[in-house]
Parts: structure tokens; sequence; C-alpha cells
């Protein structure tokens, strides 16, 4: 028997037995929706979200998670957790729940190793940074889930792009486990035009309510959440910031006071209270708690002026770099980094689509912290000639 028609027969099992198998409130492989049908996928041996969750693996955007950060930077510390790490834990506790409920793992495991694909270097602060710089040249805010969509979808391949599916993206651009939802229910009424109202209603207004398309979207955002809480806890007592016995009460009295009780005690409500559901949601005393919680970190751990001593520095190289890589654009500095290793190669409809803005804050948003360090030693510190020859 050929092989290919073997593999195909498996496929069909396999498709069959999902149906069987996963929850009426989960996504099924086969209503996967992208903007341009592909023969390989359909003929191929591996199914939708499958497929998108290994092109985001293979992404150079996702090779650059390994140094981008996750709430401290400029930290010399191996254990403190860096964007990689954090992307890998939603996508193992995004899984865990979505097992228990029956939902499509392959397409939370894709979610959740894209969702943070978009982050700037040093973390929330050089998101803001960048906003603000946005905003100045009439480009909007600027936010890290949006730039996720447009790094896979419009920048990724020299401009071509991953064509990941529908449910994928939508899960990227809705998954803020910052925002605080006790209980979260998908709205499944989208397709791409939709998709693209909600880009640009939350480029122009930051507080636009979008919610996931599917289950598993949800799922991944609620995993966000317990992915961090706790995780920052951790590396912020092991900076000093704060003492163990400084979490509030009533939140360990809950939660418990280390990171593997949160997560334990999170993830086991989130999926008690889900079972059988068409939604996910915690407990009214854990989501009580949880809320108490994120304000304590808020205020203790990501306020904190002894982890922002050197963000004013980091502000600068923000505003000199952007307005150098500007001025290589429009004087038309071939040698700049901007022209030889962001443009060279880029698709004619990228440059044509973008102002000189959109693309130096394309670039920026996808360096890692070391790059965006050597860019400013190499752009903005005065260098000897025994340096340069």
């Amino acid at each position: 028997m050929d092989k290919r028609m073997t593999l195909q027969g498996v496929k069909q099992h396999l498709r069959t037995a999902e149906k069987d198998r996963l929850s009426p409130f989960a996504t099924l492989s086969i209503h996967a929706v992208r903007r341009k049908d592909e023969q390989e996928i359909a003929s191929g041996h591996r199914e939708q979200f499958s497929v998108d969750a290994d092109r985001i693996l293979h992404s150079r955007a996702y090779a650059r998670y390994i140094d981008k950060t996750q709430v401290f930077y400029l930290v010399k510390n191996d254990h403190i957790t860096h964007r990689v790490l954090h992307v890998q834990l939603v996508s193992k506790i995004g899984r865990t729940i979505g097992r228990f409920l029956k939902l499509n793992e392959d397409l939370i495991e894709a979610i959740a190793l894209g969702h943070d694909i978009g982050h700037v270097p040093f973390g929330h602060d050089g998101e803001g940074f960048l906003s603000d710089l946005s905003q100045e040249y009439g480009l909007g805010h600027f936010l890290h889930n949006i730039q996720g969509v447009r790094f896979l979808d419009l920048i990724e391949r020299k401009g071509i792009g991953w064509n990941l599916s529908l449910q994928v993206l939508d899960g990227i651009l809705s998954h803020n486990g910052e925002v605080h939802n006790p209980a979260l229910s998908p709205e499944r009424d989208k397709d791409f035009a939709r998709f693209e109202e909600e880009i640009d209603a939350l480029g122009n207004n930051i507080d636009y309510p979008i919610w996931p398309m599917t289950m598993e979207g949800c799922v991944v955002r609620m995993a966000d959440t317990i992915s961090y809480i706790g995780r920052d806890i951790e590396d912020a007592i092991r900076l000093g910031l704060i003492k163990r016995g400084d979490l509030p009460k009533q939140c360990t009295r809950v939660l418990g006071d280390t990171n593997g009780t949160i997560v334990y005690t999170l993830v086991e409500d989130l999926i008690s209270e889900s079972l059988e559901n068409p939604y996910v949601s915690f407990s009214p005393e854990v989501a009580a708690a949880l809320w108490k919680l994120k304000k304590f970190n808020n205020e203790f751990i990501y306020a904190n002026p002894r982890a922002k001593h050197q963000t004013h520095k980091i502000e600068l190289m923000f505003r000199l770099l952007f307005e150098q890589y500007l001025k290589d654009l429009e004087s038309g500095n071939e040698g700049s980094a901007i022209f030889m290793e962001f443009l060279d190669g880029m698709s004619p409809q990228y440059r044509e689509k973008n102002s000189p803005a959109m693309i130096v804050r394309d670039f920026i948003a996808g360096m890692t912290d070391d790059y965006f360090l050597r860019q400013c030693q190499e752009n903005l510190i005065p260098q000897t000639l025994s340096d340069r020859y």
C-alpha cells in the first residue's frame, strides 16, 4: 500500500477520533480557517493547528524569545524568568487545562507559543516607550498582541507571513492575561473581517474589549495569568524586592505562598469550575484572591522603584535609536542595520504599505534585549579609531 495513502487513512481516523473525544465546546481541526487554502496542509499528515504550532516554532520571531525580558531586565541572575520560559509555562499549563476540559491541545499550544511574540525589548516598559513614540509619529498605540499578529501574518518570511489560521491569530490578539477576568466565554462569530476590525479598534483604544473566539483561546488567556502571577513573586523574592511574608494573608490562605502551590490551586480551581461548561471560570473565592494578588504584584513588584532604577536610560535609548533609524531610512543610508538586517530581501508590498516610522517600529519591536543594547552601542556611543579599525 502507498505510504501516503496510509498516512491519509491514519489522519482521517484521527479526525474521527478527535470529534468523538473532544468536548462539544472544543474547536475541531477541520474548522480551521485561513486567508489562503493550502493543498500542502490538506494533503499532508499533520492537522491544521499542529501545522500552525510548527510554523510559530520555526519563525525567526520565536527564536528571539530567548533573550527578551519577562519582567526584570539588566539583571545578572540566570534564574530570573525570561520570555521564552514564560511562553513554555503558558503552553504547558494551557495544555493541562485543555486535556481535562477535552479541548484541542494543538490549538492551545499554537496560541500559547505565539501569544507573546510581539513583545519588545525590556518587557512592558519597552512596550510603553515604543507606544509613546508610535503616538508621536501618528501610528496610534503600540500593543504587543497586535504586533504579534503583524510579525506572524505580515512580516515573517520577508513580508509573506505564515498564513496561520484565524483561530490562532485571534487567540494571540485576545490573550491579554493582565486584564482580570473571573470568567471567559468565547465569541465564536468571527471571521477575518471582524478580526481586522478588532485590531483597528484596539489600536485606537487600548481599553477596547475583545474576547477569544474559541474555548482554547480563553484557556490560554487564563493560563497566561496563572503562569506569571506566582513566578513573578518568586523572581521578586530572589532579587530581594519583597519577602514571602509580605504576601497578603487573604491571598496566601486561599492560593498558597509559593509559585507551585499558586499554580496548582489556580489550575485545579479553573478545571473544577469549568468542566462541561461553555466557558472557563474561577470560583468566586479564588477569583477574589487572585485579583488581590494581582494588585499586590502591581504595587510592590512591577512598580517597585528598586526595579526601575535604569528605566529612564532605556527610555532615552528607545527615542534616540528610533530617531536614528528614521533618519537612516529617509536619507537612504543602506549601511544602516535597518537596511542590512531587516529590509534586505523584504517584499515590495511591505515597503510600499508601511511608512518609514512603521518600518522603524517593526524593526525595534523585533529586537532582543542584547541586540538592542548592541545597536545603541554602535549607533549612539562615539567610537575611537582603534575601536573601528
